[in-house]
């Protein structure tokens, strides 16, 4: 069974850049679709990122689309986000998650089997 980590959170002015990372134990994480969400207070679970099996498929939320890059780093079995020109509406608490399972596109947060923590994200104007 998978076990994920985020980190790489924290607070940053806005139009700066962070980076997330999703660390796997206990499983191979380019064996997995491994998505980004992300949930402000109040607000829905959004979807930010998905990268499927081996990185064969990556598609954006558009609420990050042209501002996030995934990718996954085999040595390190983690994916990774980047985050670029960070926005004030972008603060919230970034969770990744993973799955066997094929996906609807985009995906639901119901699609996955296996959560992170989360990390927060705080961007100040």
């Amino acid at each position: 069974q998978i076990h994920l980590v985020e980190s790489g959170g924290g607070s940053v002015r806005a139009g700066g850049s962070l980076t997330l990372s999703c660390a796997a134990s206990g499983a191979i994480i380019d064996d997995y679709n491994v998505g980004w969400f992300r949930q402000a207070p109040g607000k829905e679970r959004e979807f930010v990122s998905l990268r499927t099996y081996r990185g064969v498929t990556i598609i954006y939320g558009d609420s990050m689309k042209g501002r996030a890059t995934i990718s996954g780093d085999s040595a390190k079995n983690t994916v990774n986000l980047q985050m670029d020109s960070l926005e004030a509406e972008d603060s919230a608490v970034y969770y990744c998650a993973a799955t066997l399972a094929g996906l609807q596109i985009p995906p639901s947060g119901r699609g996955f089997d296996y959560w992170g923590l989360g990390t927060q994200v705080t961007v100040s104007s």
